[in-house]
């Protein structure tokens, strides 16, 4: 039989956890599925526990690139895969029972949506500290479409290794690339720049491992500063299409850091927004800093752009306040 999703999962040293990861997917006999199991460049047991496993169950596909990074492990995996759907694990995570039917049935039942994700568990426990616990629990309460349009821009909205996107549109947005910032929230980002919907089974479908040896804690393309730039490059060219002046509300370091990155892509703020009255009257990166209720959305498009903690939401109460429309008069960033 034919495989309706492809599961991809890229791998280099990961023995300890690689055989219960393949277990949980494996486990899925309601969906036909293949695994291409990716041997990115291994030293350590993974490729025979592979090996082995491929011997005793044909939907386990071993594949091996010598050590080329994940976006380009991952595209030789797209490229040998056969089904219309394509699936994402990591070899140190763990996926539930029931995630690839319930995924499949979300793509299925609206053929806008480009890539559907589940909630996520992070652990161990002693691994998951205050931030992590924070971001996780902001993913998984972005469920639907509307919501991930939403909150796009503020953080990558999708955990990788839960997803399955749809191969048409996969394909239509140019694939797994190789970039500079993460080339996850890179894909979501030009997912949702080419009309595709992104959202979420409300599920926790997912165990994600945390340790310090993380792509997230040690490569450079995760730093705060490359998701600012990939933020203002998918950012930028929306921004061209409208007339209005671009106002950035947030005069401090989270504003300041977005609009230099807009600029850079030629997307430069006319004026900045600030609550704190010792900074209105002041500039901002050579533009005025103003008052909100100097805000008109048919002459401004806002980017709410501030760091501390529960700011965003008041400012949308404000904006609401001041007869913008989110999506359409104002986005917020981070």
């Amino acid at each position: 039989m034919s495989p309706l999703v492809s599961v991809l999962i890229p791998y280099r040293d990961a023995g300890a956890t690689l055989e219960e990861a393949l277990a949980g997917i494996l486990a899925e006999r309601e969906v036909p599925i293949e695994v291409l199991a990716v041997d990115d460049g291994s030293t350590d047991a993974g490729p025979a526990i592979v090996a082995r496993l491929a011997t005793r169950d044909a939907r386990v596909v071993p594949l091996a690139t010598g050590g080329v990074g994940i976006a380009r492990a991952l595209a030789a995996a797209h490229a040998a895969s056969r089904a219309p759907f394509l699936a994402r694990m990591d070899a140190d995570d763990i996926s539930l029972p029931g995630r690839l039917g319930l995924q499949v049935d979300a793509l299925r039942a609206n053929a806008r949506l480009g890539v559907v994700g589940t909630r996520v568990e992070p652990f161990p426990d002693e691994a998951v500290g205050e931030g992590l616990a924070r971001y996780v629990a902001w993913q998984n309460a972005i469920v639907t479409a509307e919501d991930h349009d939403r909150e796009i821009y503020v953080e990558a909205p999708l955990c990788h290794p839960s997803v399955m996107l749809r191969r048409e549109a996969f394909e239509a947005v140019g694939a797994f690339r190789d970039v500079h910032w993460p080339e996850d929230y890179d894909l979501w980002l030009r997912l949702h720049a080419a009309g595709f919907g992104l959202a979420k089974v409300d599920r926790t479908l997912l165990r994600w491992r945390h340790h310090p040896g993380r792509a997230t804690f040690r490569d450079g393309r995760y730093a705060i500063q490359r998701f600012i730039e990939a933020k203002a490059h998918y950012l930028a060219p929306r921004l061209a299409r409208d007339p209005r002046a671009l106002v950035v509300w947030g005069a401090g370091p989270t504003g300041r850091k977005l609009s230099r990155a807009l600029a850079a892509e030629g997307a430069k703020a006319a004026a900045f927004v600030d609550i704190d009255p010792k900074k209105i009257g002041r500039t901002a990166r050579g533009a005025p800093i103003t008052a909100k209720t100097s805000l008109d959305p048919t002459r401004h498009l806002v980017l709410v752009a501030v760091g501390a903690r529960g700011a965003r939401d008041l400012i949308r109460k404000d904006l609401a306040a001041l007869v913008f429309v989110e999506g359409r008069d104002f986005f917020c960033c981070s």
